[in-house]
């Protein structure tokens, strides 16, 4: 029987405020631009934190260095309170999953057998393949089959299981590529842009699935650009300017409208809803624009 030499050991569930991951003067610099300039950000379990800020502000390039995908130039980035170069890339794919903003496959893989590829990482931490620690059962499979099954019920892909993923459109791909998030059953989650390329009513789904995973307690780090969708779900938001933190706390104490209007050069109105009271923000206009 062959066994791994050095067999990953999935993380234990986190304590409820746990430090999943964190930057402590993370700067990251390609080519000549600096993209980051001392970063503080810590990430906690049973929060969803949201990334926001204009168009080249570092918040895609902040995901990717807190994922461990893209080594600091300097500065410590920790996944699990462990510098992330000291985990291996199986340890890595058993504490966070990555969702990028763009998924593409050059095989013909279905649907099924992409959100299945969530699972790869667990295969390598079983003690037997297709057997539980004491032999006794094909736990590892059962779970493996509820984790998929789950994942794209969720999302809303189970009824398209069967069809090529490359024949799908934009915005189901963007579904079933976090079903393979979902699928990994991580304690951390960094999601970059998983609402760009979808429907009113499934970018609603993709942040109440966030909100229900901080709830379970995983942490989430999301990138989002309607800050609409910021206020409405996210427990903190770190606004970035620049490649620097111009703000991080709850949405109704950082989204001001001094601090947007500054940080996207463009007028906003920042007012309570009326029945809710949750926060919304709009472009300030002054109603002179034809049609």
């Amino acid at each position: 029987m062959i066994r791994l030499r050095n067999r990953p050991v999935p993380p234990a569930a986190p304590e409820p405020g746990e430090v999943l991951a964190e930057a402590e003067g993370l700067s990251v610099r390609l080519g000549a631009r600096v993209v980051l300039a001392g970063v503080d950000l810590t990430v906690r379990a049973g929060e969803v934190l949201a990334l926001v800020g204009p168009n080249g502000a570092g918040k895609s390039t902040l995901l990717s260095a807190l994922a461990a995908d893209l080594p600091p130039t300097t500065g410590t980035v920790r996944i699990h309170g462990r510098p992330a170069s000291g985990w291996s890339a199986p340890e890595l794919a058993l504490r966070r999953a990555v969702l990028p903003q763009s998924a593409s496959l050059s095989f013909p893989f279905t649907v099924e057998e992409v959100v299945r590829m969530g699972r790869a990482p667990w295969a390598a931490a079983a003690a037997r393949p297709g057997k539980d620690e004491h032999g006794d059962g094909d736990k590892g499979g059962d779970e493996d089959e509820a984790a998929v099954a789950g994942a794209m019920a969720a999302t809303e892909v189970t009824g398209f299981a069967a069809r090529p993923f490359s024949a799908l459109s934009g915005g189901e791909r963007a579904r079933v590529a976090l079903a393979r998030v979902l699928a990994q059953r991580t304690p951390l989650l960094l999601l970059d842009e998983p609402t760009a390329a979808l429907d009113l009513r499934h970018q609603e789904l993709v942040l109440r699935l966030c909100r229900a995973r901080a709830r379970a307690g995983d942490a989430v780090v999301v990138v989002l650009h309607d800050l609409g969708l910021a206020a409405a779900h996210a427990h903190r938001v770190a606004v970035l300017r620049a490649g620097r933190v111009a703000a991080d706390g709850p949405p109704e104490d950082v989204f001001t409208q001094r601090l947007l209007s500054e940080v996207y050069e463009q007028p906003v109105e920042v007012f309570p809803h009326p029945r809710t009271g949750a926060v919304l923000v709009l472009p300030a206009r002054d109603g002179s624009a034809s049609a």
